[in-house]
């Protein structure tokens, strides 16, 4: 019992991530399997996607409940809570929490726009901004909790304990990346690709998963976290990210156009890194905290 308990705090973040994947992946799988179809044709992800975030959203949070129990006993999952209850932090962390988000999204879109009124914000456009706005949100805060309990409630901080604030949060945002390539750039690859062949857009998209905004965002993630240590300011800040790119982003965007989104959208962000790395240096590439943060 000693080896097995030793080993899993030894391997906590990658057993952390492998159970993720498996959970998440392995639901998703199971869901989309009901229709036949992979990649789903449109008619076919819309019935499924709301199964199917379900499903993905039980990784990350079964796994960073269960890791967290697991590593630091009842004392830990006490932590976690208390985390996700703090809320008493500076007003400069909500407004940074919820708006880097929205306004990277208004600036790309509006960048763009100038060029083809294809990258129009979805909002815009819709017939329905009651709905889209109602259901951005209820998707945002879904994946803003459920999520952040892992990657954030877990992850992070194990990794902080041995590397530095950005090194972190550059790890867990590849794997977070890596984490949506099957349910946001394989599974609709049917109709986003659009002049591509399917399994070149699905290479690049995923690369893109690998490098672009995901990676960037949750290095400003970390960057929050590591100021507030309050998970609560994580969730809302994952909240928002879900939100804008439901509620803002351009609708049925396909090919080269997307790619153009996705690139415009990742070199926004990786410049608000940079400018927090400019100002920050020290405390975003600082050794790593030996602190029980979890």
């Amino acid at each position: 019992m000693t080896v097995i308990k030793d080993f899993t705090k030894r391997y906590s973040v990658l057993l952390y991530f492998s159970l993720t994947f498996a959970l998440s992946w392995s639901g998703v799988l199971v869901i989309i399997g009901r229709s036949g179809e992979l990649p789903a044709s449109m008619a076919e992800l819309q019935k499924l996607l709301p199964v199917a975030i379900v499903g993905m959203l039980v990784g990350p949070s079964v796994a960073g409940i269960l890791l967290t129990g697991l590593v630091y006993g009842k004392e830990g999952l006490r932590a976690l809570l208390s985390r996700m209850r703090k809320w008493r932090v500076g007003a400069q962390w909500y407004a940074i929490a919820l708006l880097t988000a929205p306004l990277v999204f208004a600036v790309v879109c509006l960048a763009l726009s100038l060029f083809s009124p294809r990258f129009i914000p979805g909002i815009v456009v819709s017939d329905d901004k009651v709905t889209v706005v109602l259901s951005g949100l209820a998707a945002g805060v879904m994946a803003g909790i459920f999520e952040e309990l892992g990657w954030t409630g877990f992850a992070l901080p194990r990794l902080r304990q041995r590397y530095g604030v950005f090194a972190s949060g550059l790890i867990v945002g590849v794997v977070w990346g890596a984490w949506h390539i099957l349910t946001n750039a394989y599974w609709p690859s049917r109709f986003t690709s659009g002049e591509f062949s399917q399994p070149l857009f699905v290479l690049v998209s995923g690369f893109g998963f690998l490098v672009g905004q995901l990676p960037a965002y949750r290095v400003i993630m970390a960057w929050v976290y590591e100021r507030t240590g309050s998970l609560c300011v994580a969730m809302l800040m994952h909240t928002s990210l879900t939100a804008c790119t439901l509620i803002l982003g351009p609708v049925a965007l396909s090919g080269v156009a997307l790619l153009i989104y996705d690139l415009a959208l990742a070199v926004v962000l990786w410049g608000v890194v940079a400018v927090f790395v400019a100002a920050n240096g020290r405390r975003l590439s600082n050794q790593a905290s030996r602190r029980l943060k979890a």
